[in-house]
């Protein structure tokens, strides 16, 4: 190994900056261009590829976001005719260097470098030499290039098979809820086992004629005044889960909880954009705050089917916020609930509970695979691990 203006890597390899193997340059083209039903790719400054019917460049290379939120974060690696927008950088015209090596060793570092050279706390654009001077290790020979990008490469085929498959199955279990609980599909022993069974009309549509429709108020006891925020500094550490709107945000010495209850989000974006679950249950002690109505269902409703239930509802109508999201507990009390017999309810609850075990099984895997992918580009970009 010797030491370089980039830290230590192989007696073999050099450091180039990239204008000294290859072109860089920017597009013509600009976001109205997009077409939906386009020929061809369209490289914008989003990790979002649109479409387009005319191309800017036939060629392979790398792309970069030169303004706008994606700055330093935004890479493609394009390939053939693509459309180009008129504030995202190319880099191409090769020499000696392999494409795929060069974007693997690019998007790992060069928002560190556009962050240094700037004074700002964000980046905010992109200059020609920021990308034009800076120095990549460069491997002796293409083959050596070009087995470190085919081992990155299939990594990344790894885990966007495992993101496609995870993304299917929650479709799946998307599909699943709105069947059962609507009552659209019954598992079998319940309901009547006839070719037409009798629906009703109710306030939430039809729904299976031995259902009933009940407020959220009528099936539980709110908690609220139970509830005690923590300021973050006031906190001391320990191993009691602390709860907010949507989910553990911290561990307590101390907890004010104990028992089986479903926790729905009172306020935040979450209520409208729903990035995170809403609903969820919580066993065993605990301190929640006062970012989540606390729920605990009466004998004849199931906790999980009531957590799916809620979770799988649209609160737009029911948001009593301006500035913020929220759900006031006025609210709550009157959601119409569906409510099978409790036998019938714990059994689709635990379809879904099947369903959400092999999503979680799922994400794991998913996130193993990007922690492997991290140390190996850590190790082969730097030479400290070589394949031979």
């Amino acid at each position: 190994m010797k030491q370089t203006e980039i830290g230590l890597i192989p007696d073999d390899w050099e450091v180039k900056e990239i204008k000294d193997f290859a072109d860089v340059t920017t597009g013509d083209k600009n976001t109205q261009d997009a077409e939906e039903n386009g020929k061809y790719p369209f490289y914008v400054r989003s990790p979002i590829v649109e479409k387009i019917n005319k191309f800017s460049y036939d060629t392979e290379g790398v792309i970069t976001a030169g303004d706008g939120v994606g700055t330093g974060k935004v890479f493609h690696y394009a390939k053939r005719k693509f459309g180009l927008h008129q504030r995202a950088y190319l880099i191409y015209n090769f020499k000696n260097t392999d494409p795929k090596y060069f974007y693997y060793n690019f998007s790992k570092n060069f928002y560190e470098r556009v962050h240094s050279m700037t004074a700002k706390s964000s980046v905010d654009s992109v200059r020609r030499e920021m990308i034009t001077k800076m120095l990549i290790p460069i491997p002796p020979t293409l083959a050596e290039q070009q087995r470190i990008a085919k081992a990155l490469s299939d990594v990344d085929a790894l885990i966007s098979t495992t993101e496609k498959l995870i993304q299917k199955k929650k479709n799946i279990k998307q599909g699943t809820m709105q069947n059962l609980l609507t009552g659209k599909k019954r598992l079998p022993g319940f309901g009547p086992q006839t070719k037409s069974p009798a629906y009703k009309q109710t306030e939430l549509g039809l729904i299976p004629e031995d259902w009933k429709v009940k407020s959220l108020g009528d099936v539980v006891t709110f908690l609220d005044r139970k509830r005690i925020p923590i300021t973050e500094s006031e906190r001391k550490k320990g191993i009691y889960p602390y709860y907010g709107a949507s989910g553990i945000i911290d561990y307590v010495n101390n907890y004010i909880f104990d028992g089986n209850y479903v926790l729905l989000g009172e306020d935040g974006a979450n209520i409208i954009d729903r990035s995170s679950r809403l609903a969820f249950v919580v066993h065993g002690k605990c301190w929640i705050n006062n970012h989540a109505h606390v729920l605990l269902p009466n004998e004849n409703m199931n906790l999980d089917f009531l957590s799916e239930y809620l979770e799988s509802l649209d609160y737009t109508s029911y948001n009593t916020g301006t500035a913020q999201p929220k759900l006031n507990r006025e609210k709550c009390n009157s959601i119409p609930i569906v409510t099978p017999s409790f036998a019938e309810q714990t059994a689709i609850a635990n379809v879904l509970f099947c369903m959400d075990k092999e999503i979680e099984t799922l994400k794991a895997k998913l996130e193993k695979y990007r922690n492997l992918k991290t140390a190996m580009m850590q190790q082969l970009l730097t030479g400290k691990i070589r394949l031979v």
